[in-house]
């Protein structure tokens, strides 16, 4: 082997080692940092980390995604993101007064709605059409996954701001388990739906509209590594979460210091929380594998709501707060543009840059309004 072979070798080795690393380093991090005031300059550190393991993350879940194939892959990354977010939220209430924490899970799943149909789904549209020009997808697949989206925020974000048997823009017991339910049974049958016998609508679309039921010809990794990259996964999703929380102190001092509202705190841990998804359906994306983006950009909004808000439901029994789950007008606005556009851009099966334009210009409205109510 000659010296440049000899090089080129050793930097994969590295370059794989600290793929390896990083998620134990980010939880050695998480460890030293938890419930601890650092000096600025350590915040610098944590962050550089925090970014290290997102990439890392990025790396596993494509790894469990190229073993189990789509659309398991991509349903692997919104679980165990949602899991962890819903740890996260409840932490979060149980640290903050009565009045901030009450609307917390509210602002929180909303953020990682908007996030995910406009700004994953926007970014990965943009990305896709610059790269492919006209990139395809599955309609039936996107347009049955955002259906179940905009049914689940609306039930569970939007109706209690108009009901009238508990004051405030709260569900009583009794609705929220029906909610809680409701949620529950639509997330099970699209679980069931992108699985089973249909399972050929949410698989990648080539440029003549044919299913491709593989996402390259390289072999699959091994059983063993598969279930590495899935421990070191959810190590890197544990650490991206702590980390984003013990970066809050930092981020809230900034907020503070520009005059944005402090509920915009829970947008930024959102987006950091969500860097992983994001980072996956944009890759996906350049690799003409639209479909995937959209299986991770929506599978991500349905999890955040089918699974958190009844979670949270099963926890606000033990949690001192109530949830104050209504959105305000502006908010509701913003969700039901959100939805008409995205059914438009879902019905031709094909993506084009306007598309993806409309939807990050939504998103940034978002970002807007939140950082200037």
């Amino acid at each position: 082997m000659n010296r440049a072979a000899s090089t080129t070798l050793t930097v994969r080795r590295i370059a794989g080692a600290w793929v390896w690393a990083l998620p134990l380093l980010g939880l050695v991090a998480l460890v030293l940092s938890w419930e601890r005031e650092l000096p600025g300059p350590l915040y610098l550190v944590v962050g550089a980390v925090l970014i290290g393991v997102v990439l890392a993350a990025v790396h596993h879940a494509e790894v469990i995604a190229h073993r189990v194939g789509e659309p398991y892959g991509s349903l692997v990354l919104a679980v165990s993101v949602t899991v962890i977010e819903v740890a996260l939220i409840i932490t979060l209430m149980l640290s903050k007064p009565s009045t901030e924490a009450s609307t917390l899970a509210r602002d929180t799943a909303f953020a990682a709605v908007m996030i995910t149909i406009n700004g994953i789904v926007g970014l990965s549209i943009l990305v896709g059409s610059l790269k492919h020009n006209m990139p395809r997808f599955n309609p039936e697949g996107a347009g049955s996954g955002l259906a179940v989206v905009m049914t689940l925020t609306t039930l569970t974000l939007v109706v209690p701001s108009f009901t009238i048997s508990e004051p405030g823009a709260r569900f009583t017991p009794l609705q929220l388990a029906f909610v809680a339910t409701a949620a529950i049974v639509l997330y099970g049958a699209f679980v069931l739906l992108q699985t089973g016998r249909h399972r050929d609508f949410f698989l990648p679309v080539g440029k003549s509209g044919e299913v491709i039921d593989e996402d390259d010809h390289s072999d699959p990794p091994s059983a063993r590594a598969t279930l590495a990259s899935l421990g070191l996964l959810l190590a890197s999703l544990v650490a991206v979460v702590g980390l984003a929380k013990a970066m809050s102190p930092a981020i809230e001092d900034g907020v503070d210091a520009v005059g944005i509202p402090e509920s915009f705190v829970g947008v930024i841990v959102a987006l950091v929380v969500l860097l992983p998804e994001g980072l996956a359906a944009t890759k996906a994306a350049a690799r003409n594998r639209l479909q995937t983006s959209l299986n991770l950009g929506i599978g991500s909004a349905m999890a955040t709501i089918g699974l958190t808000i009844p979670s949270l439901a099963v926890a606000s029994i033990w949690l001192p707060t109530p949830l104050t789950l209504g959105l305000g007008p502006v908010q509701i606005v913003l969700l039901l543009l959100t939805g008409a556009v995205a059914t438009l851009t879902v019905v031709p099966g094909r993506a084009t840059r306007l598309q993806g334009t409309t939807h990050l210009v939504l998103f940034a409205s978002f970002l807007f309004l939140s950082a200037s109510p």
